[in-house]
């Protein structure tokens, strides 16, 4: 993909989460978490502040724990590439409801803006599909990704990854509620558990 055809990442998110309707959205560190949050903050959605490389595993915990919910895992490359394990234990596990999508503007930008391994060698969709993963491609259009938008909420045809090629611009940090305390037990009341 040519780098006038990246797609925005903040109309990306947007369009993904427009009608959300029960997700549980887990944001990676850093800018995913922010474009969740731009798009509008919600009981189910659970960011991420600290815990990089994390944001599948946490999903696939989700996904398994509440099976009849679709879970979505919105993250960016450098945070899946500090992960890439975790798609080998999804590989395994297949939860049926979890879906995972990758912001990719081939850059670290929470640390500066340095090339990640996207840019020229790492193959993430291939990786998935390697870790047993079949439904995984590449969204290249806003069609495409609102075409995605409608099976983020099926529970019984996943697990689903997702590659999405997005321009590197530094938008302005869209902040949640950072204390992880209250995120938890926010999702947890919304799930229906008393607060911990």
């Amino acid at each position: 993909m040519s780098k006038a055809n990246l797609l925005e990442r903040r109309s990306v998110v947007a369009s993904l989460l427009k009608d959300r309707k029960d997700a549980i959205v887990v944001g990676g560190l850093g800018a995913s978490t922010y474009d969740i949050a731009a798009a509008g903050d919600h009981a189910r959605n659970f960011y991420l502040w600290g815990a990089m490389g994390g944001a599948v595993m946490i999903g696939l915990g989700l996904a398994l724990a509440q099976p009849t919910l679709p879970v979505a895992v919105i993250t960016g490359d450098g945070e899946m590439l500090m992960g890439l394990g975790s798609l080998a234990t999804v590989g395994l596990q297949k939860p049926a409801n979890l879906s995972i999508i990758v912001l990719d503007n081939e850059a670290y930008g929470e640390t500066g803006g340095q090339m990640s391994h996207t840019a020229s060698a790492a193959d993430l969709i291939g990786v998935a599909r390697a870790c047993g993963i079949k439904d995984a491609r590449a969204l290249e259009t806003m069609a495409e990704i609102e075409a995605f938008a409608a099976v983020l909420h099926e529970v019984s045809s996943g697990p689903r990854f997702a590659s999405v090629k997005i321009d590197a611009a530094n938008l302005e940090r869209v902040l949640s509620n950072r204390d992880g305390m209250f995120i938890l037990t926010r999702l947890r009341r919304d799930l229906g558990f008393e607060p911990i």
